[in-house]
């Protein structure tokens, strides 16, 4: 059912991000790659894009806005937020239309199917793991680029961190 706001403006309807299919996904393609998507390997890294298509399982909505949106329907048609991992992060952490959006937290605040991304010490982000695993003790992570499922975190040499809380999923009726 289409909801309107005062102006007659489309309002999106939330929906629940499906962490279980995110999981599933990663586990599915951590090691191997996805015909439908491209592999940026040999273009600077395919780990943002892992981690948006994984994203997408659990959303199952893309953001169509133009320059900030979050989307991809081949290599030469995708926002720069689907691989580019600040972009990325600002998409998610500013997303108030369509799609997923997540807040910035710690890692005590993350649960499977969040993101975290690694810096350097000029707090350049470089890295997009997804978060597949959370006990008290580690964060366990799938990625590609170096491809890794149920990765420890602490295996990781990083000098920045950030956790990526996905709160939910906006989409139009």
């Amino acid at each position: 059912m289409e909801k309107r706001g005062r102006e007659g403006i489309l309002m999106p309807e939330e929906t629940a991000y499906d962490r279980p299919a995110v999981l599933e996904y990663a586990k599915k393609w951590a090691f191997k790659r996805n015909p439908a998507y491209y592999d940026f390997e040999n273009l600077g890294g395919d780990c943002t894009n892992f981690a948006s298509q994984c994203i997408y399982a659990g959303s199952r909505v893309m953001n169509f806005t133009p320059v900030y949106g979050w989307y991809y329907t081949s290599n030469s048609n995708r926002s720069a937020s689907w691989s580019g991992v600040s972009y990325l992060y600002r998409f998610l952490t500013t997303n108030k239309g369509a799609g997923p959006y997540a807040e910035e937290t710690s890692g005590n605040g993350v649960l499977p199917g969040d993101i975290l991304q690694l810096g350097d010490e000029n707090g350049r982000f470089y890295h997009s793991p997804v978060i597949i695993g959370v006990t008290p003790d580690e964060i366990y992570v799938a990625a590609h680029t170096f491809d890794a499922y149920m990765r420890p975190l602490s295996t990781y040499f990083y000098a920045n961190i950030r956790f990526l809380h996905i709160l939910g999923v906006r989409k139009y009726g």
